[in-house]
């Protein structure tokens, strides 16, 4: 028995971590001088409501090597082992201190996802999927192995003002993005997250022709699935991504998700993604 666990920023659905009996562990979110729990004690409106009302940006802890010793000791008193799922290593310290929770522990099997958002949680769902189908460790850290470069993560922003607050950007840029209608698109490539174009008009139209751009002549994708994720506290952004998917009509299954808190505290509102996997 391969119990599957992960942290917070995979941002599966709770009806699919449910049904697969996936393990999460949320990570700390620092709001006000006061640590909340991703997903647990906080969310994203909270965050929103926050920051909208003046105050600082909220900041994000990773789970601690305490944290994950014990969890990964709890399990294993069930399990004959656990392989767990990290955000990426070049994002957060997760990955690190789970290493080193699991050298204190036999039969815990630490990977880096490479990935965050919904590129992390479609290696977590997959490794869920392949346990419960009886593969063994070997063939499932085979298979993630494999994987992880197939993994295509993208999303485009509507506002920079949260990525300001955390100096990701600065004043200027995020002013002269606000002032020119300029939207930029991320990608995750080798772990990072450089901007691989500028988008300009409405976010609205800018989703569309993002979504659309991902889409065009593309011969290179596995078509079993694809991830839709977006920031917003409404379906508007979502709903024009997801008619274009279903208007490509190539994917045999559309998961939707909603970023949790680590993610939000990075982005902020009106951020949408599309992950796919490359065939291999």
């Amino acid at each position: 028995m391969i119990k599957i666990t992960t942290d917070s920023t995979c941002d599966l659905p709770r009806e699919l971590l449910e049904r697969h009996h996936i393990t999460v562990t949320p990570l700390g979110i620092i709001k006000a001088g006061r640590l909340y729990q991703d997903g647990v004690d906080i969310t994203t409106a909270d965050i929103a409501a926050h920051v909208d009302a003046g105050g600082e940006i909220t900041t994000t802890n990773a789970v601690n090597v305490a944290d994950y010793e014990d969890l990964f000791r709890r399990l294993l008193e069930r399990y004959d082992a656990v392989i767990h799922l990290n955000i990426g290593m070049g994002f957060s310290s997760c990955h690190q201190n789970a290493r080193l929770a699991a050298e204190e522990v036999d039969g815990v099997y630490v990977v880096d996802s490479r990935n965050l958002t919904v590129g992390h949680g479609m290696l977590v769902l997959a490794a869920a999927e392949a346990a419960e189908a009886g593969k063994s460790v070997t063939e499932i850290l085979a298979m993630l192995e494999e994987m992880i470069p197939r993994v295509e993560t993208s999303f485009v922003l509507d506002r920079l003002d949260y990525m300001k607050k955390g100096g990701r950007c600065s004043t200027a840029t995020a002013l002269g993005a606000s002032l020119l209608k300029l939207h930029p698109c991320l990608d995750v490539v080798d772990g990072k997250l450089p901007v691989t174009k500028k988008y300009r008009g409405s976010i609205e139209k800018v989703v569309e022709e993002y979504v659309r751009d991902r889409l065009a002549g593309r011969t290179d994708l596995d078509t079993s699935r694809a991830f839709l994720v977006d920031t917003c506290p409404d379906d508007h952004l979502a709903s024009i991504a997801r008619e274009i998917l279903r208007e490509d009509g190539r994917f045999d299954e559309i998961i939707e998700a909603k970023a949790g808190c680590t993610i939000f505290c990075h982005c902020g509102p009106g951020t949408l993604g599309v992950v796919f996997l490359r065939k291999s």
